[in-house]
């Protein structure tokens, strides 16, 4: 049986994913948690055997709360369901220690299939971004924010949802001075002059984040 957390801030979507693993034979729904703290509090305190993880969440999340689970339980599979389907985010996840990644429009099916896949100790990766992920390790010219921290790029994705310096501190768990240091410095690597320009940027290069 596979024991599975399901680490979500939203309550549909987790009830959504309880129904889909329900209707198994081989896996179950051992814990849930709606938002980073939890994730780390429901590992120590819960056996499992593959954390199904949403990118954004209250508190520490993304590629920060993957490298917590990391420190936490190396070995554990961990499998990023994510509402992003840009081949950059999906690389940061996969690179801070996620060993599966899945955008949330995909089929039950598909999803059922990676949560396999992961706990038999293989890795799994939307087959949608695929060929998107293949063409960005190849090609020699990379987008300008691939040169971004992943602290750099997770502050870009939520200045440009229209997030304030003080709110993506609070989500971050930082000081308002040190957001204000990592928006002067993305602004700087990537040539943006103010807010505006930095929305464009995202919506162009597909970075917003709900």
């Amino acid at each position: 049986m596979i024991r599975i957390l399901i680490a979500d801030d939203h309550a549909i979507v987790r009830g959504g994913l309880k129904q889909i693993i329900a209707t198994t034979s081989d896996m179950i729904v051992a814990a849930e948690a709606a938002q980073g703290s939890e994730v780390v509090d429901k590992l120590r305190s819960c056996a499992v055997d593959l954390l199904l993880l949403d990118m954004t969440m209250p508190g520490i999340s993304g590629v920060d709360l993957i490298r917590r689970v990391r420190v936490e339980q190396p070995a554990l599979p961990v499998l990023v369901l994510s509402i992003h389907d840009e081949a950059q985010v999906a690389s940061r996840a996969l690179r801070a220690g996620a060993t599966g990644y899945l955008t949330k429009d995909s089929d039950p099916d598909v999803l059922l299939a990676a949560i396999r896949k992961l706990a038999d100790g293989g890795r799994f990766i939307d087959p949608k971004l695929v060929d998107a992920m293949v063409f960005e390790t190849h090609r020699g010219d990379m987008p300008p924010h691939e040169v971004l921290s992943d602290r750099e790029f997770q502050v870009l994705q939520m200045l440009a949802a229209g997030r304030s310096i003080n709110e993506i501190a609070d989500i971050c768990a930082l000081s308002a001075k040190t957001i204000s240091t990592h928006k002067m410095r993305l602004m700087q690597k990537l040539g943006l002059a103010n807010n505006a320009e930095v929305i464009r940027y995202a919506i162009r290069h597909g970075l917003i984040v709900e």
